[in-house]
């Protein structure tokens, strides 16, 4: 596949990098369309991804719908048919921002304005689109014919929850329409093992829109919840552990101390009570170490292995929560080892041991 890069150099590209090339001249494809169909929407970032492409657009007040990723996807295949030639060019910076003012992309006028006043920016032009882009991409838009755009969800801007909620579109392209309909298969029938498609079905927990991000284990689940914690005390007690229960909430002094609340405070809630600031742990380890320090100890009683099933909570952003793979409150299978110097080798290969015979139970792999 032929590819442009910004100084007009004309390469070949193959294998995984031609894809990921294609996938993310389909972004440009998909924000050119966005464009003709929404004039008055605002671009903000498109990149190539695992499986396909995205692009987060300030659209405004217009929502999208599946008809309307329809009537997106028919333009992307109108300009893609038009077989638009792909022209890169380089501005310095402030001319950048202002051509990026001009046709009205504040947030790219932002982002260009972030860099360092000596940089060159670079830009791609297909047709009446012009978007910043590093490249390279395809040298025509006819390149990009076996395309699909897959969902809408929200993305808040530099993913940071203090900016402005913008439209993220998915999608995903391929170089043959034979590979795009594999894919799409592939997807219908992962979508037919969605754990969330099962436990809706087998009323086995359930997500609401009172508190988003936090599950709700219906009795059903329930049953299966408590049954892995009786297999999780069962093997703990086996591999020695002695199970401890620490508090949900705890004074912000000691997440100041133990290096949170500086790397880690705006993942983290916290309330006033009695005039100090607490917080609801984000992680067990603090407590575990409280209870371990709330008395002297002899060497001879190393190791302690304390284990815990520890309820966490965390900010995750609105528009990465999934189900139960990503979510704002969670239980934590936790331990703590606390031991000699003379006792490290044998106690990560007991760390090791019991993870690995949890992972096979599960037929889970790793690495």
């Amino acid at each position: 596949m032929k590819v442009i890069y910004p100084n007009g150099e004309v390469r070949n590209a193959e294998g995984k990098e031609a894809l990921e090339i294609l996938r993310h001249s389909a972004a440009h494809l998909l924000a050119q369309a966005v464009k003709r169909l929404y004039p008055n929407a605002k671009m903000g970032y498109g990149p190539a991804i695992e499986n396909g492409f995205y692009y987060d657009i300030d659209l405004g007040e217009e929502k999208l719908s599946e008809e309307s990723l329809g009537m997106i996807e028919k333009e992307m295949k109108k300009a893609a048919e038009e077989n638009l030639p792909v022209k890169p060019f380089i501005l310095p910076r402030n001319e950048a921002v202002n051509l990026m003012r001009e046709r009205g992309e504040d947030y790219k006028a932002e982002h260009i304005s972030d860099l360092p006043p000596e940089a060159e920016i670079r830009f791609y032009r297909q047709g009446d689109y012009i978007d910043m882009c590093r490249g390279p991409h395809v040298t025509y838009t006819n390149a990009v014919k076996a395309f699909k755009l897959t969902s809408v969800s929200g993305a808040y801007w530099k993913n940071d929850s203090k900016n402005k909620m913008l439209t993220r579109i998915y999608g995903t392209a391929f170089f043959t329409k034979e590979e795009l309909e594999r894919h799409l298969e592939m997807l219908k029938e992962a979508e037919k093992r969605d754990h969330r498609r099962i436990g809706k079905e087998m009323e086995l927990f359930m997500l609401s829109e009172e508190g988003l991000g936090f599950p709700f284990f219906l009795p059903n689940g329930t049953i299966i919840k408590n049954e892995l914690i009786n297999y999780w005390r069962e093997i703990h007690e086996a591999g020695g552990y002695r199970e401890i229960s620490t508090p949900i909430m705890l004074d912000r002094r000691l997440w100041e101390t133990s290096g949170h609340w500086a790397h880690y405070k705006d993942k983290m809630y916290s309330s006033e009570i009695d005039g100090d600031t607490y917080c609801i742990k984000p992680m067990n380890c603090p407590g575990g170490v409280l209870v371990y320090s709330s008395r002297p100890h002899s060497y001879r009683e190393l190791p302690i292995r304390l284990g815990e099933l520890g309820v966490v909570h965390r900010h995750e952003l609105k528009g990465t929560l999934h189900g139960l793979f990503r979510v704002r409150s969670l239980t934590q299978d936790d331990a703590h080892i606390f031991m000699r110097e003379d006792q490290i080798k044998d106690e990560i290969a007991g760390v090791i041991s019991l993870i690995d015979s949890v992972y096979k139970k599960f037929g889970f792999s790793y690495t």
